[in-house]
């Protein structure tokens, strides 16, 4: 393998092909899905077409603006025509709790409860039998003066046996009959037959008259209905009429009292409740469907207005009676509008949404073409709009729900933090606009909408930390509503209870735009862009690639954190981005983590160079670039970050080796070509690109100066700014003379607060002095070596140096 692929230098191109190359990839470019203009023409009838089905079309309403309470500033308006009256909601709403409460529970009647309850009943008596007789040879065996002991466990295994729940005084009065009936004793008979015979007449006359399953005191009226499935009849009783389970013991406990001893009466009605089931049962379902038709069957009119009448004069307060006339002639011309008058309606509203969205979209091809030229970023912007715009119409269809409830500021918070505050602020206008025309053009709603979002987006602008995010703009959102929407409510008068719900759904809105983040994040994945949430991500030194960096290249890896800090110093000065300018600096010589012993920040021993001809080493030295990219893509560093390590240098001279070329050159120095000793680029072509470029050359250049102080380094600041700017190294970067200024000025007080002078103590002199020998000596075998050290890029004797 030879020299130039471990390096990882690929082949030299052939005279004429990065021209050829570039001319290609402009075509492939414009043929892309990525700019083709039809696809553009498609996203942007395809926001529209959204946008125009997300207008209401199920009436047609008209917008009346008045304020109740208030007096009313236009002309006297009478009835075109003979309109019906509506009922107000409260109005409806009692006619419709007045239907809830009157309409009688369905009960439907179960003819298997006789049959059920007299089985029980025979069962019951059938079991107590064998318990009778066995007490009766119990007591026979007793008189006889026999062994009772038999008998009396078979006595008790009976009783056990039976399943019959009665008190001991109940067991004990039927025992005793039973024994003294089998005695014949006189004037004894068995009450048992005589009882349940009249048990028998006494759940006839309670199922005839209807034992009901639920408890009187939960009906709210005085009549229930019956359904006889069977017979197919339907009746209406008093409730007095019939009996709960409750009622129908109390009654057969008194009628048994009536006509037997306390103890016989206490046995039978405790035998009727074991047996005793309601026959009328209650069916929810029936009773709900009949409350349903009842509500349908409510008329919405309570009279008409004549053709003529005075509805309201000017001057004249609108109360409640009148708004709710005007109300009813918005709706009635509504219901009697013909086609043309809808069709017209709603081609107007086309119109207006046309209108508003031609604003944005001049916006996007004047001022941020880059948007309006890439359709993934035209389509990420339209879709964050469409999704605000079918939420509003969504809840405008909702009757119980405010449309402050749609987190509006979603789409312009997403939209500032992946492009910039004035596409979030222009897109927050448009929404406003477009979601106050689909709700029925709001005036309140537009404005408090517009200033509560612009001033969400203004609190993300720089995002530095969660709670930012989490916290301070949801809180921005809702304060903002909240004071709009109370200045609104004093001004016409309004009641506070609309107020505390429209303040109840605005918070929900806040808490929605918590969201705003996941969102943030399934954009980034989706269309590959990168926010400051990932640059905040990226910075973290403690990252695997920034650890290996500072392992493999510890001097680069301490350049690199000096230079961000320029970097993002300089960016602030001027308004431009400091986070990502901190984070290019951070990655943009990862490159040199490859080959890292032939840059001399990592040098701790004989310079590899010495081993080199010029041009090898000039290789080696630009190769940084491109492996800085290799490894870039392999760790899926994005495409906004590789700019930086692609364009740090530009096409900058590496003049040490240049020189040095020549100066070993024989006889034609002309053989020497300068493009074999310049970067490959390209140039910087923002800001923040142009920032790095001229950061790292300043730092690596103030690092090989012999004491530094505030003249020398003002000196080396303005040189390398002033010999980029000559070789055109910033031709296409957007910075202006003000703000290289600026950079200057920033580049001059980080590097005086690095190389501030101290005081000098004793231990620091010594030191001194021995790090004066060590440097010496060092020198000393420089020269019996005849390989002198390479000088760092910036000294005054490499002019325009490579950073080795």
């Amino acid at each position: 393998m030879g020299l130039l692929e471990k390096l990882g230098l690929g082949q030299k191109p052939e005279r004429g092909a990065p021209v050829i190359g570039e001319k290609k990839k402009k075509k492939e470019e414009a043929s892309s899905l990525k700019n083709n203009k039809y696809i553009r023409v498609l996203i942007i009838l395809g926001f529209l077409a959204v946008l125009i089905i997300s207008i209401p079309r199920t009436s047609f309403r008209e917008p009346i603006n008045y304020t109740v309470g208030e007096p009313w500033r236009a002309e006297d308006l009478t009835a075109p025509f003979t309109f019906a009256l509506n009922k107000t909601p409260a109005e409806l709403e009692q006619e419709r709790e007045k239907i809830r409460q009157n309409t009688p529970p369905i009960f439907h009647v179960d003819h298997n409860a006789k049959v059920e309850i007299q089985g029980r009943l025979d069962s019951l008596f059938k079991d107590m039998q064998p318990v009778l007789q066995s007490y009766y040879r119990w007591q026979q065996a007793r008189e006889q003066d026999s062994s009772t002991t038999s008998d009396s466990l078979r006595f008790v295994q009976q009783m056990n046996a039976a399943n019959i729940s009665l008190s001991d005084n109940s067991w004990r009065a039927l025992l005793e009959n039973y024994a003294k009936v089998n005695q014949n004793l006189a004037d004894t008979r068995f009450v048992g037959n005589d009882l349940k015979q009249r048990l028998e007449g006494l759940i006839n006359e309670v199922l005839n008259e209807g034992i009901i399953n639920v408890q009187k005191d939960t009906l709210s009226i005085d009549e229930i209905t019956v359904r006889d499935l069977r017979e197919r009849t339907e009746r209406t009783y008093s409730v007095a009429n019939v009996r709960d389970l409750r009622e129908a013991r109390e009654y057969v406990r008194f009628r048994l009292s009536r006509s037997y001893q306390d103890d016989i009466a206490a046995a039978g009605s405790q035998i009727f409740n074991q047996v005793i089931q309601p026959n009328y049962i209650f069916n929810r379902k029936d009773t709900q469907a009949r409350i349903s038709e009842a509500l349908d069957n409510i008329s919405q009119t309570k009279g008409a207005v004549a053709e003529g009448q005075v509805i309201i004069r000017k001057g004249d307060i609108v109360r409640s009676e009148e708004a709710n006339k005007l109300e009813s002639l918005a709706e009635a011309r509504a219901q009697n509008a013909t086609d043309m008058e809808r069709w017209l309606r709603y081609l107007g509203d086309i119109l207006a949404i046309i209108a508003i969205t031609t604003v944005f979209f001049f916006y996007l091809y004047l001022y941020r073409r880059f948007i309006f030229n890439d359709n993934a970023m035209l389509l990420l912007v339209f879709l964050a709009m469409s999704v605000v715009c079918l939420a509003s119409s969504l809840t405008y269809e909702l009757n119980n729900i405010s449309p402050y409830i749609v987190p509006v500021a979603v789409a312009p918070i997403i939209l500032t933090i992946i492009f910039d505050s004035r596409v979030g602020l222009l897109s927050t206008i448009c929404l406003a606009l477009l979601t106050g025309l689909i709700i029925g053009n709001d005036f309140e709603y537009v404005a408090a909408t517009t200033v509560a979002c612009s001033l969400g987006l203004f609190s993300v602008r720089d995002i530095k930390k969660r709670s930012q995010f989490f916290f301070i703009t949801p809180g921005i959102v809702f304060i903002s509503y909240a004071i709009l929407l109370v200045g609104f409510n004093l001004t016409a008068f309004e009641g506070w209870g609309e107020l505390g719900s429209n303040l109840l759904f605005v918070a929900i809105n806040a808490i929605f735009i918590l969201f705003t983040y996941p969102l943030i994040l399934l954009f980034e994945k989706v269309f590959n862009v990168t926010t400051d949430f990932t640059l905040l991500e990226l910075s973290d030194t403690n990252l695997p690639l920034l650890k290996d960096l500072m392992t493999k290249a510890p001097g680069t890896f301490h350049h690199s954190l000096q230079v961000a800090n320029l970097s993002e110093a300089a960016a602030g000065s001027i308004g431009a981005n400091g986070l990502l300018c901190r984070v290019g600096a951070l990655y943009h010589d990862i490159g040199k983590m490859e080959n890292p012993g032939y840059f001399v920040e990592n040098q701790a021993g004989p310079n590899e160079h010495n081993k080199l001809k010029p041009r090898m080493s000039a290789l080696v030295i630009k190769a940084h670039v491109s492996n800085g990219v290799k490894i870039a893509k392999e760790k899926g560093l994005p495409n906004i970050v590789i700019d930086f390590i692609k364009t740090h240098h530009g096409t900058s001279l590496i003049k040490f080796f240049f020189n040095k070329a020549k100066e070993n050159a024989d006889e034609d120095k002309d053989e020497i070509q300068e493009k074999d000793f310049r970067y490959d680029g390209p140039l910087p072509r923002t800001k923040e690109t142009g920032i790095l470029l001229l950061a790292d050359g300043v730092e690596a250049a103030s690092r090989a100066m012999k004491d530094p102080n505030y003249q020398k380094l003002e000196n080396l600041v303005n040189k390398m700014v002033d010999d980029r700017v000559n070789e055109g190294q910033l031709s296409k970067c957007p910075l202006t003379f003000q703000d290289l200024r600026s950079i200057k000025e920033t580049f001059l007080n980080i590097l005086m607060g690095i190389y501030h002078s101290r005081v000098e103590y004793p231990d620091d002199k010594q030191k001194q002095d021995r790090e004066q020998v060590e440097k010496m000596a060092r020198q000393s075998n420089i020269t019996d070596d005849k390989s002198p050290e390479l000088p760092v890029e910036g000294s005054e004797e490499s002019q325009e140096p490579p950073k080795v």
